[in-house]
């Protein structure tokens, strides 16, 4: 283990000194102030998990042989106990060690229990957003933290280099034309509706800024790794069905969200049906996939199709530009809404939105004709800038987080 942990902490070292960005994301603050023995990160590849526990372990107040950063995923950790490797650093003083990728350790979940149970030692780790859902446990005795993929917000404050406020969504619907004003304002001459079409584009990955040119096979290769090496570890899917997920998140792409049912999905697929629910839980597990069911389904049985959207536009731009416009506004309006609050579709309306608001997704000219006589209903437009009483513009939904 000597030697081992030496070469180890020569790569924790190296990890350290890396440059990292100046911006921080929203849950810094709390992930830094947080008194957890345990605190995990979960999220999808890609969203900046790294990046978020690399600055703050930079402002932790350890001495430099007090920690350590470790990489599940490196060669040199195949068939090392997580505990051992723990044990060792405490015996010699260590009092805080970051984990990465700590779903590609073997039995981490048992290895991190005894981590907690035996040793007075910090640990942040980071994991595949299935991690949370493979052990109940993880909630109950850690404090489990979920980095989404950038808001629309954090895209135009990395950009602009701008502080913007968040709002709840009750707050935006109640007061979002002083909220939209009061963004307006912040980002002066910018024009709000052009941001907010690269956003749609390339917006949902912090790499993005790093290096735009390479931005979309980037987030091909997200895909690829998140179905070979997650998907793939977690829930024993073999290469060959690999591919049928591929071709899954393809079919979806390019259809609209209720236009195909399962079994004519499962029949393009070359799955049972229910190889191919499994298959659907797994991508949206993995946040490749957001699976949106219909309101009625919270009360009783009712054989209603689900609505399944890619997690987030750039995944879908990323997989075809031939996209349905209907079908590019509802996922952007998903993938910034899920994060705070609970969402399902609605036969009158889109979506039904923390069990209280019913709202319809459009465009500019979309009228209030599906949504009359219904309480608690809002038209969210695209296109246009500032919204009036009802009608807001699709843009804020991104301010959520």
């Amino acid at each position: 283990m000597e030697s081992l942990f030496g070469n180890i902490k020569h790569i924790s070292n190296q990890k350290l000194r890396q440059k990292l960005p100046v911006y921080k994301r929203f849950l810094f603050e709390k992930i830094k102030k947080g008194t957890d023995k345990i605190i995990g990160i979960y999220g999808s590849r890609g969203v900046g998990k790294t990046t978020l526990m690399l600055q703050v372990l930079q402002e932790l107040n350890y001495a430099s042989d007090e920690i350590v950063y470790i990489s599940c995923d490196h060669p040199l950790f195949t068939n090392i106990s997580l505990f051992e490797f723990a044990e060792y650093f405490y015996k010699y003083g260590g009092k805080c060690i970051v984990i990465d990728e700590i779903h590609e350790a073997k039995n981490f979940e048992q290895e991190l229990k005894s981590i907690y149970d035996f040793m007075d030692v910090k640990i942040i780790f980071s994991g595949s957003s299935a991690v949370k859902i493979t052990n109940a446990s993880f909630a109950r005795r850690y404090a489990m933290h979920k980095l989404p993929i950038l808001s629309f917000r954090e895209f135009c404050e990395i950009k602009l280099d701008v502080a913007l406020p968040s709002f709840t969504f009750e707050d935006l619907l109640n007061s979002h034309e002083n909220r939209t004003q009061e963004i307006l304002n912040s980002i002066k001459d910018e024009k709000i509706l052009k941001l907010y079409n690269e956003y749609l584009e390339f917006g949902a990955y912090p790499y993005y800024f790093a290096s735009k040119d390479s931005f979309m096979q980037k987030v091909s290769d997200t895909i690829n790794t998140v179905l070979f090496t997650d998907v793939a570890l977690l829930y024993k899917v073999s290469a060959a069905n690999i591919e049928m997920l591929k071709k899954l998140l393809h079919t979806i792409s390019l259809c609209k969200p209720l236009e195909l049912s399962i079994e004519s999905l499962g029949k393009t697929v070359g799955v049972s049906k229910a190889t191919l629910y499994n298959y659907i839980e797994y991508l949206h597990r993995a946040e490749l996939l957001r699976h949106v069911v219909y309101e009625g389904k919270r009360f009783k049985s009712m054989q209603m199709p689900d609505k399944l959207y890619l997690s987030n536009t750039s995944l879908l731009k990323s997989l075809t530009n031939s996209s349905d416009i209907g079908t590019i506004r509802e996922t952007y309006f998903a993938s910034q809404v899920s994060y705070t609050c609970s969402l399902y579709y609605v036969k009158k309306g889109d979506f039904l939105v923390d069990e209280k608001y019913t709202v319809e997704i459009g465009g500019k000219n979309k009228s209030f004709e599906q949504l009359k006589d219904i309480p608690n209903s809002y038209v969210i437009a695209d296109d246009i800038e500032i919204g009036f009483k009802n009608r807001l513009p699709l843009w804020l939904m991104g301010f959520l987080y």
